[in-house]
């Protein structure tokens, strides 16, 4: 266990640096740099002054040498500032981070704990009537975009109704007491959070349901059929652990892709998070801010991969991380 964790911690340091030097890349070859919105808000800059500042900030060198001057000080655990904040950018990301851990934790537990249910239900009376509702849920929110189902539910919940708050964060003064900080915030993620739940929840419940279908049919469920085991037992016991390996890789690589992939549903809410804030900076040619940021999402994405390849061991003791099954 140990050789392997300190081989895939080799794989996900080299995946970070490869991904810093493209994503680097990519921002530093985008048309205008920080200094170009500098003239373009103080029309009294001359090009010296633009020149001076370019050399300041070391934007006049060469890119590649500019990336490992960045480099060498992240290693040091200086990602730089934020020129939209004027902060460090950790201190820009963290908050909005946890605000997007929330926010997508909360709605990937809720769409999984549906899903995983639903798809066993479908696929265990294939063609049935619920076998047919269940799909065609499914289909509506995987077709469904989310700006389109965040719109509906802020133009009924909030608009018509006027029970939810349409978006932002509560406003939590200091004395106020932690219960009524915590109602007012569970009202203001409601929303949102629905809005990401259904549109995971029909990928989650067509993947469990395939998965299901596939190991039904194998010929131990057939024999433990023919032995008599009650049918929840063949669900649950046999056939359910079995077909949640595959299962388990969509729903490690969905949940790294939330932190960045919730952009949408961060922006119609207006919910400060990791998305929206990677989009701003890139807009704002902010480098370092969408450069770190967009780094926290690839490791968070490895994260999960890992996580996946653990739980595979977990839920299948035929599954060996040493290659020795």
């Amino acid at each position: 266990m140990t050789r392997y964790l300190a081989s895939r911690a080799v794989e996900v340091i080299v995946t970070l640096v490869l991904m810093s030097f493209v994503v680097y890349l990519l921002i530093g070859l985008m048309p205008g740099d920080p200094i170009d919105l500098m003239i373009a808000g103080d029309p009294k800059m001359t090009s010296a002054d633009a020149a001076r500042l370019r050399s300041l900030y070391g934007l006049d060198r060469p890119l590649f040498a500019r990336y490992l001057a960045w480099s060498g000080e992240a290693i040091q655990g200086n990602f730089g500032y934020s020129r939209s904040f004027g902060q460090p950018v950790l201190a820009v990301l963290w908050p909005r981070l946890l605000n997007t851990l929330v926010l997508a934790g909360t709605a990937f537990v809720i769409a999984t704990a549906i899903a995983l249910p639903l798809g066993i239900r479908a696929a265990s009376r294939p063609r049935s009537i619920a076998d047919y509702l269940i799909n065609l849920m499914c289909f509506a929110g995987i077709s469904a975009p989310p700006f389109w189902v965040a719109l509906l539910l802020i133009t009924l919940f909030a608009v018509g109704l006027g029970w939810l708050p349409a978006g932002g964060m509560a406003d939590i003064r200091p004395g106020t007491p932690w219960t009524i900080a915590l109602v007012d915030q569970a009202r203001h993620l409601v929303l949102p959070v629905i809005t990401l739940t259904l549109v995971q929840l029909g990928a989650y419940t067509r993947f469990m349901r395939g998965a299901m279908i596939e190991v039904l049919r194998q010929d131990y469920i057939r024999t433990a059929r023919a032995k008599g085991a009650p049918e929840g037992q063949v669900l649950w016991r046999h056939a359910f652990a079995n077909a949640l390996g595959p299962v388990l890789t969509i729903l490690a690589l969905s949940f790294g892709g939330l932190l960045s992939g919730a952009l949408i549903t961060e922006t119609m809410f207006a919910w400060p998070g990791m998305g929206k804030a990677i989009y701003q900076a890139i807009l704002d040619n902010d480098y370092n801010l969408a450069l770190v940021g967009l780094l926290i999402a690839t490791l968070a994405t490895l994260a999960g991969n890992l996580l996946a390849d653990l739980a595979y061991v977990w839920v299948d003791p035929r599954v060996s991380l040493t290659g020795n099954a």
